[in-house]
């Protein structure tokens, strides 16, 4: 039961994985596999708002994706400007800010459109901020940072200076990543970020990951304790 959650993480990220198992179970073409995944992000953004966590990461396309066939690349595109540009209403009713994360370089033109949409007409959404890592890699966040440091003219920088050149300095480290599909990695996600986060695997496909999916999640995260390296008291 939801009122039983007494420890709701600031920031959850989510590793959407599985979507194309699940529709070659099913006798079906992947992209119906995607385009039954973003069922799933629908109810993943609604259930965290209405938990109470303030940032959702969604790890929607990678830059090694681009090594997939390419009309499976192509329906991926076409999929995420028809939800971006179908769902803005419901998340400003919803009072929440969508941004992305990642390289803009090989995206196409309407994606970016769409994301430049999304991104000012829910500006002013308090309540909850979606994060979409598109065309992204922890190791190339890595790479941009170290290049706009390089750019700044700093020969020396701190671990805290470091952040405020990457992607989203603004947005907090997550609290717990939740990854899909029964892999137990991280595949070049938010490799800085993670440090100290929670890691929580689940067997469960991303177009079946639903509210109690994440529930067993969340129960899992409140059980847990974060030390950042501390002896707490026993």
């Amino acid at each position: 039961m939801i009122e039983n959650l007494y420890k709701i993480p600031n920031h959850v990220a989510i590793i959407m994985d599985g979507n194309g198992r699940w529709a070659k179970r099913r006798g079906l073409q992947r992209v119906e596999g995607h385009r039954e995944g973003t069922k799933a992000v629908e109810r993943t953004i609604k259930f965290a708002r209405n938990v109470g966590i303030k940032y959702l990461t969604l790890f929607a396309f990678s830059t090694e994706n681009w090594q997939r066939p390419p009309e499976e690349v192509n329906a991926i595109m076409s999929l995420l400007v028809e939800y971006i540009n179908q769902k803005i209403p419901l998340l400003i009713e919803n009072d929440v800010r969508l941004l992305f994360m990642g390289r803009k370089e090989k995206l196409w033109d309407s994606v970016l459109k769409a994301m430049e949409k999304g991104e000012s007409e829910t500006a002013h959404c308090k309540s909850m901020t979606t994060i979409i890592t598109l065309n992204y890699s922890g190791r190339a966040e890595i790479v941009d940072t170290v290049n706009k440091i390089l750019k700044s003219g700093k020969q020396e920088i701190t671990e805290e200076e470091f952040k405020k050149f990457m992607y989203r300095p603004e947005i907090p480290e997550p609290d717990l990543l939740i990854r899909t599909s029964g892999e137990k990695r991280i595949s070049n996600f938010l490799l800085w970020q993670l440090a100290y986060t929670e890691l929580y695997f689940t067997d469960t496909l991303w177009p079946d990951f639903d509210e109690d999916e994440f529930l067993k999640a969340l129960y899992d995260y409140q059980s847990r304790e974060r030390r950042f390296g501390k002896v707490l008291d026993e």
